[in-house]
């Protein structure tokens, strides 16, 4: 919280930490700061959000993935309780995913809570990686039905600039089979990084260390950008054709 809040004052935001790491004193005045001031921006963990009312609130980042649809909802809904425009924007990763399933798996709640929080997660990470309207799936998600919110305001970015949607299944079967390969020497839960090195054709310290040049997939992915291979493989995690690992 405190190295964010430190970026974005360097580069001309007026933003203010919010943590349990805090001096009591300091919590409150940074809330009461915010609260009454209109351009001030509070860096803080989810606990802050659920505490506050501030009816004017113009805009929600999120900077990791919530762990689940409801707390993505309660969260984003901090922002236009005042029914004005605001906006809602969230940054994540491949990283996110494996981080979060590591949680639920290391945790002491019982085996039925873990497969929830499970299906929980894998729901949030449907709507992240969505290609059509964000509102109805939002909506479904919670047993309501919608139309698109189409190109007009308080919309979501899917149909504002709708992305362009390619036929990825070749790719796909690459991938699978550098991930494949990559494991056939026995060694299993190599980094997302390191199968797009294969695939892109990079002689990185690691690939070197298993020989992964030699393998029959190197360098036939080298026409797409790391960027394009996270996409894809991010959208066969949300589809569980791959599973995540990690090491305990």
């Amino acid at each position: 919280m405190e190295e964010v809040a430190q970026f974005l004052a360097a580069h001309g935001v007026d933003a203010l930490p919010y943590h349990a790491g805090l001096e009591a004193t300091t919590r409150a005045a940074h809330q009461a700061r915010f609260q009454r001031e209109d351009a001030c921006v509070i860096v803080a963990t989810i606990a802050f959000g659920m505490g506050i009312d501030k009816p004017d609130v113009r805009f929600v980042a999120h900077l990791d993935m919530p762990k689940s649809i409801e707390g993505y909802f309660q969260e984003t809904g901090r922002a236009g309780r005042d029914g004005l425009p605001a906006d809602a924007w969230m940054a994540y990763g491949l990283a996110d995913v494996v981080q979060l399933r590591r949680l639920i798996d290391q945790s002491d709640a019982d085996e039925s809570y873990r497969r929830l929080s499970g299906a929980k997660l894998d729901a949030m990470l449907a709507l992240a990686e969505a290609a059509d309207c964000r509102r109805v799936r939002l909506l479904a998600y919670f047993g309501e039905r919608s139309a698109p919110c189409g190109p007009q305001q308080n919309c979501c970015d899917n149909c504002l600039e709708p992305p362009q949607l390619r036929d990825a299944s070749e790719d796909a079967r690459k991938l699978l089979s550098t991930i494949y390969r990559c494991q056939q020497a026995g060694v299993f839960g190599f980094a997302a990084g390191h199968i797009i090195e294969v695939l892109r054709g990079r002689v990185s310290e690691k690939v070197a260390k298993f020989k992964h040049e030699r393998l029959s997939t190197f360098g036939i992915g080298a026409e797409l950008s790391e960027a394009d291979w996270r996409l894809l493989l991010r959208q066969l995690v949300a589809q569980h054709i791959v599973e995540v690992v990690y090491d305990n």
